[in-house]
């Protein structure tokens, strides 16, 4: 067997694991044949925030098993900072050899290992990911009576039946999303009991400030929530009552640009004052960049509806971030417990940072949360590395990748058609694991489907979606499609809430509702039509989710991972839990190890003897377990 010369995940090699906090001590074993004959070993890294080089030597200690073991410890840079590395060797006669990630190689041609080394004194909140997260779009989830839309910013179009078909955007992105249906504050209030019996610790809100569109991503006022929502009072209800039922509350930040149609731009003149758009002496004018005054302006993807504002105008930092009555801690006042930041990549890192210390300062327990599609420890975004995760600026990120690897594996393919199995989603997620510091790992919102993404139970039971956005649109999945559907998204939900993070569910998810992308995702909650077997389901895994901690925090062990087949327990002190899935077509027995006598599948109930500490598991097609 073929010893590696290094490996980045093996405490034989590299001690601690993963992204460390800054002033840590890492030690280094590098595992060479002996038969290349090597004198000499240098580590040598680049720390890109710093912009300095750094070489360490490694001492030759000796050999083993035919290799000769190169060693050495250095201590990390006491900011944070993204370290990339790799060694060089030397043979007698000052040949150079490098090796990289992808083996040895000339210097040019070496790929670096990632080093993340992070502030570890801003700690993440002890309750995020701990129960489920919950994410609602408040228009489309209860509405307990009619709204009168008279009045309102925008030209709002209210639905009388909960049940009535979306309209589609306009195209060419100039959308105006203006059909409502009414869901309210006080609707979701009457649900609260339904959600904290689904196993439901957190809300994460869509945009609840006035706006001129159902989404709410172009705000109008962020001092007022949208009247057709309720009122601040209906809010602090919201939150007290959640509160009072252990959930946290999750806000959403849209601090990138603002609504054309708002008190702060008011493009179409519907607030009294004076906006940016109607005189260039309004207050607000020195938030938006005019390329010609007033009609031709900066605007987020060129999208006209949306002003881009300069986050970084004394004004505008006042009024959203450190003011005594700023945004961010107005909101926190009124009993929210987090902010997630819309768009984060459109963000300053100064900016992101100036609100995490605003929120610490406010309260001490919020937490932050960013919007990022990408593995955020190493992101680029508008040409420049970003600093999401290095301790000052966000705690944690949405998990796009958690979401792309688990559809892939639950399909047996990824989007291109390349085939996808279990091996390729372990190997994804622990270049996460490695890269993320632990706390931003285990609170990472973990997700199958948002507001932005088709419903998972469509993209898991449909091979290929309509051609054209109407046919989208009025798409109803087949009996096998479903049945198919349903089938993956149990073992989605399962593979969700057994892996670490906060596992994430787009409401609605849970009652087997159906949709390819916007509007058709965004589809009224169906009281009293719910899947009811499905909802079950969904709660017994948020129970467990609950109920046991090595679920919470337990330490990941990775069990078999392979074509179809993917098996992982998470450990906690004595506790262990063990996820099983089966996502082929085919019967398959599995043996994994296990230390106690018996292990029963809290599921179904059912239970397996262990013997000589090995499980012998029968797992049907398109099936799952979750053993105890």
């Amino acid at each position: 067997m073929d010893v590696p010369v290094f490996a980045s995940r093996d405490s034989r090699y590299k001690t601690p694991y993963g992204a460390v906090p800054c002033g840590t001590e890492v030690c280094l074993t590098l595992r060479p044949p002996a038969a290349e004959g090597f004198s000499g070993c240098t580590l040598f890294i680049f720390a890109e925030f710093a912009n300095r080089y750094l070489e360490y030597p490694l001492l030759l200690a000796g050999s083993e098993d035919g290799c000769s073991l190169f060693q050495c410890s250095y201590r990390v840079p006491e900011e944070p900072d993204l370290l990339w590395y790799c060694f060089r060797f030397l043979r007698d006669g000052d040949e150079a050899v490098w090796l990289g990630k992808n083996g040895f190689c000339g210097e040019s041609k070496a790929s670096c290992w990632q080093q993340t080394v992070y502030d570890a004194s801003r700690p993440t909140p002890d309750w995020v990911g701990r129960g489920v997260t919950y994410q609602i779009f408040p228009d489309r989830f209860c509405r307990l009576a009619l709204p009168d839309p008279a009045g309102l910013v925008g030209r709002r179009l209210v639905h009388q039946d909960w049940s009535a078909r979306r309209e589609l955007p306009e195209d060419q992105g100039q959308d105006p999303n203006r059909d409502f249906f009414g869901g309210s504050l006080r609707g979701i209030v009457e649900k609260l009991d339904y959600l904290r019996d689904l196993g439901v610790t957190t809300l994460y809100f869509c945009p609840i400030f006035e706006s001129a569109c159902n989404h709410r991503y172009n705000t109008a006022d962020y001092e007022r929530v949208d009247p057709m929502l309720g009122t601040e009072e209906d809010f602090r209800l919201l939150c007290q009552e959640a509160r009072d039922r252990g959930i946290h509350v999750m806000l959403d930040g849209v601090f990138n640009h603002t609504g054309s149609n708002s008190r702060y731009f008011n493009a179409e003149g519907y607030y009294p004052a004076p906006g940016a758009a109607q005189r260039q002496d309004s207050p607000y004018y020195p938030w938006y960049t005019f390329q010609s005054w007033p009609d031709q302006y900066e605007a987020w993807w060129g999208v006209r509806t949306l002003p881009a504002v300069n986050e970084m105008h004394p004004d505008y930092l006042d009024y959203i971030i450190e003011g005594e009555d700023s945004i961010i801690r107005r909101w926190l006042r009124a009993g929210a417990d987090a902010w997630r930041l819309d768009v984060a990549d459109e963000l300053p890192d100064e900016f992101i940072a100036r609100i995490r210390a605003v929120m610490m300062e406010e309260k001490p327990d919020s937490f932050l949360l960013g919007e990022v599609w990408e593995d955020g420890s190493n992101k680029i975004a508008y040409d420049r590395r970003r600093k999401y995760l290095l301790g000052r600026e966000t705690h944690g990120l949405m998990n796009y990748p958690f979401r792309v690897s688990a559809l892939a594996y639950l399909r047996g393919r990824e989007e291109d058609g390349r085939p996808y199995g279990g091996e390729q989603f372990r190997e994804d997620m622990e270049v996460l694991r490695e890269h993320y510091p632990p706390a931003a790992f285990y609170s990472a919102m973990n997700m199958l489907g948002t507001h932005d993404t088709p419903r998972s139970i469509t993209l898991l039971g449909c091979d290929e979606p309509p051609a054209g956005r109407r046919e989208r649109l009025y798409h109803q999945m087949t009996a096998e499609e479903r049945a198919r559907g349903l089938a993956l998204l149990r073992l989605g939900a399962l593979l969700l809430y057994a892996f670490p993070g906060s596992p994430t569910v787009f409401y609605g998810d849970e009652a087997g509702m159906e949709g390819w992308e916007d509007p058709m995702n965004r589809g009224t909650f169906p009281w009293g039509r719910e899947d009811q077997a499905l909802q079950a389901y969904y709660r017994v895994l948020g129970v467990l989710r609950q109920s046991r901690p090595s679920l919470q925090r337990g330490a990941l062990q990775w069990l078999h991972a392979a074509g179809s087949l993917l098996a992982f327990a998470r450990v906690w002190q004595e506790e262990r839990t063990a996820a099983v899935l089966n996502t082929g077509g085919t019967s398959i027995y599995l043996t994994l190890p296990w230390p106690e006598e018996q292990a029963e599948d809290a599921l179904t109930g059912r239970r397996f003897p262990a013997e000589g500490g090995m499980l012998h598991l029968p797992l049907p097609p398109l099936s799952g377990m979750l053993l105890v």
